[in-house]
């Protein structure tokens, strides 16, 4: 999403990354990475769940993408990275 930043911007969407580790850790990872999205915290792991990222252990996450609306219609869905030009023709 960070070199791609500008095809998300042209479609008007927002790239969001969430992942298990802790706020405070969070700020390193996007200082060091040079993320330019937001990067959301789910410590318990509640939002992988609901979005079916959990692996089988129930623990460790898969990468899965979403591609969801303003009115909350879910417009992609995909584990894995698919190419940018996917999810962003998906909006």
């Amino acid at each position: 999403m960070r070199d791609e930043i500008d095809k998300f911007n042209a479609a008007k969407m927002q790239p969001l990354g969430v992942n298990p580790a802790s706020v405070d850790s969070h700020k390193s990872y996007v200082e060091k990475f040079n993320f330019n999205f937001p990067l959301l915290s789910d410590p318990d792991r509640a939002i992988a769940a609901a979005y079916h990222a959990l692996k089988d252990d129930g623990k460790g996450i898969q990468r899965t993408v979403y591609v969801i609306g303003r009115d909350g219609t879910v417009h992609f869905a995909q584990r894995g990275a698919p190419p940018v030009d996917d999810v962003v023709r998906a909006r």
